[in-house]
């Protein structure tokens, strides 16, 4: 098997010099988290030597082809001499920082090479493209007319600025992706291993799939809880899809109106708490608020977003009279949940971490390490006959988890270690700690893209730093705007699909977000509100055409044109196009207000909002609606968006007088039936 396609397979498919250059990328992470060996420049530039290995030994240069190893291992190994040399003379580049010596402009000038070429790799020619017109920018910007003229930096500057220091390649979303991120990644890891994603799916079997539509609503609550512990849109696609989208077929649903389902909820899982998102992570760092502040501002919007799919599904289902499984097909939910209950332990610790002001760093470490000693724990005591042995075993994980926060990394390490010695002499306890070893090497596999995204965007950052060309951009959206805060928005938003249409999430938000929310935030936005309206649709441009990438990846699965299931998805995810609109004219939907009534208003709100949006969407209700009920339901929910006077009554009013006329006219086609 070829490494490229090993990145695909299970791990125990991997060759083995790539299977143990991830086990050590993943030691390497938690190493230098849970302990601290070294400064946070060494651990940045190791975190992006692993990252470079990695993608060489596994990414052909083109094609399927496999990576011709001498060049992989020359070009993997190069980078990983640049974090050692930041190793090495870390000292020595703070002291003559801004002066380069000749061997400081070599590893410079070939860790940029080396970035953008594994750029490429992974993420194909776009991001790479956009990164390079900024990178000539910062070259050439001072021959520029007018205002986008800056006043012109030496190419030893340029280097300096993107090689060294945390301006540019080792930025802070590279400080993101070396700590939290992987931690929430490996975090995930080990509980799909552990089978957290067959108790997901059997508990919304159990409640969902004897309802009308009820495959489809499985798709959509399995990828919902998902998403709070993977945060990405595309492994949900690929994980929960393989089981619901075949599901969705078999009960009659159309391909690709099945994959739209899974890729339209799938990618909620950007947006949903506690496991957000890796740009949950870096909008954190960037506006410098705690994590739980952005969590708390996404939670309503997220429960919104599936409320808003799962909406459209039913409807959708109850006109095209799609029926679920039978009763006896589905797996009992509280079974599933008593069968596998403790897997849901480190989910509550880490939540229970979150909320009460630990750092995300210090949560995913003790989260990840309670998910270890979860599971094998829970393979020691399987081997046991006696009760009481069992009891002790959950008595003492409860105490333990009371008192994680009160105990020393190392002695928390320790336990782990006993727990693997008494796992490697009793029987089947191999197969756990296999468990154990495989989530640590899928875990950095499924770090790559998201880390070379990181490292990518750097030249942005540095470059938009260095020349502050930022400002000149907002300053453009406000002219156009001309301080109109809905046109602006809508610029926003449509700057945000189509960069989505060659870019991965991360760049996507890195570059609106150093554009666009400056102009929103002088608008009136708050700061948290003007970053999660970029988020939102950042994510959203992964299910809109002509490139949607979730959409893309459903499609092999659905055996159906990608574009034919992004057509879907836009109209399965119509109603969420609505919400962020919401949140900017009333922020307490994004609970920033400063009353809880006023977030309770605006959720009702919301929610009728959707339901009608919903109805416009599908032509459904009870029965199929006339063209003019359809209108009234959009004009409604649209006078429900707007921030005007008298325009919230005029909504529930008309809102309230279509649902009673449907209801009334409906009940009347039943009576002249029967």
């Amino acid at each position: 098997m070829s490494e490229e396609n090993a990145l695909h397979a299970s791990p125990a498919q991997w060759p083995k010099t790539l299977f143990y250059v991830a086990l050590l990328f993943s030691t390497y992470q938690i190493i230098t988290a849970a302990f601290h060996p070294v400064s946070s420049q060494v651990l940045r530039a190791g975190h992006v030597g692993f990252l470079l290995l990695m993608v060489f030994l596994c990414y052909p240069a083109k094609g399927q082809s496999r990576p011709w190893q001498p060049l992989a291992w020359l070009l993997g190994l190069a980078g990983m001499a640049t974090a050692f040399y930041q190793w090495y003379f870390e000292a020595d580049l703070v002291q003559r920082s801004g002066d380069l010596s000749d061997w400081d402009m070599i590893i410079g000038i070939g860790l940029m090479l080396l970035v953008f070429e594994a750029g490429r790799r992974v993420m194909g020619t776009a991001l790479p493209l956009i990164c390079a017109l900024f990178l000539g920018y910062g070259l050439l910007g001072e021959y520029l007319p007018g205002d986008l003229a800056h006043r012109g930096y030496g190419f030893d500057q340029i280097i300096n600025q993107l090689s060294f220091g945390t301006e540019g390649f080792y930025g802070t979303p590279t400080y993101v992706s070396a700590t939290y991120i992987f931690l929430f990644i490996l975090f995930g890891a080990f509980l799909e291993q552990a089978g957290m994603i067959k108790l997901f799916t059997d508990f919304a079997m159990g409640m969902f799939g004897h309802k009308t539509g009820g495959p489809a609503k499985v798709s959509v609550v399995s990828s919902a809880l998902m998403g709070t512990i993977t945060g990405s849109g595309v492994a949900n696609v690929v994980t929960t899809g393989q089981f619901t989208i075949p599901l969705m077929k078999r009960f009659g649903y159309k391909p690709a109106f099945a994959g739209a389902v899974e890729a339209t909820a799938s990618m909620g899982g950007q947006i949903m708490p506690p496991v957000m998102g890796a740009v949950a992570f870096i909008m954190a760092e960037t506006i410098n608020v705690p994590y739980v502040e952005v969590a708390k501002a996404a939670l309503i919007p997220a429960m919104l977003y599936f409320f808003a799919v799962f909406w459209i599904v039913h409807l959708e289902a109850r006109s095209q009279g799609l029926k679920g499984l039978s009763k006896e097909e589905c797996p009992s939910a509280w079974a599933s949940v008593k069968e596998r209950w403790y897997l849901l332990v480190p989910l509550f610790v880490l939540v229970y971490l979150l909320f009460s002001g630990r750092t995300p760093m210090f949560s995913g470490t003790v989260g990840l390490a309670l998910t270890a000693i979860v599971i094998l724990g829970s393979a020691i005591i399987l081997k046991a006959s006696s009760f009481w042995l069992r009891a002790a075993f959950w008595v003492a994980l409860g105490l333990l988890c009371t008192g994680f926060f009160q105990l020393g990394i190392g002695v928390i390490f320790g336990v782990i270690g006993v727990l693997v010695a008494i796992c490697w002499f009793i029987k089947g306890g191999r197969d756990t700690l296999r468990i154990c070893v495989y989530a640590l090497v899928d875990g950095a596999r499924h770090s790559i893209p998201v880390g070379i995204a990181c490292t990518l965007v750097g030249v942005i950052i540095g470059v938009v730093s260095l020349t502050g060309i930022a400002s000149t951009f907002a300053g453009y959206i406000l002219a156009i705007g001309e301080n109109n805060l809905f046109l602006s928005l809508v610029l926003t938003m449509i700057t945000c699909l189509i960069l989505g249409m060659g870019i991965p999430t991360i760049p996507n938000y890195i570059i609106t977000s150093a554009i666009a929310a400056p102009a929103l935030e002088q608008l009136g936005v708050p700061l948290i509100v003007s970053h999660m309206f970029v988020f939102y649709f950042g994510l959203m441009a992964d299910l809109t055409p002509p490139v949607a990438l979730a959409c893309f990846a459903a499609a092999p699965i659905a055996k159906e044109n990608g574009f034919k299931i992004s057509l879907w998805a836009v109209r399965i995810a119509a109603c969420g196009f609505v919400v962020p609109f919401m949140a900017v004219y009333d922020p307490a939907l994004m609970m920033q207000g400063d009353s809880w009534m006023a977030t309770l208003y605006m959720l009702v709100k919301t929610v009728f909002a959707v339901c009608l949006w919903g109805m416009a969407v599908t032509g459904f209700l009870n029965m199929r609606m006339t063209p003019w009920e359809r209108l009234l339901a959009f004009a409604a929910g649209a006078s429900l968006v707007l921030a005007m006077p008298i325009s919230d009554e005029l909504g529930f009013a008309l809102g309230a007088l279509l649902v009673a006329q449907h209801v009334w006219r409906a009940r009347r086609a039943q009576l002249a039936v029967a």
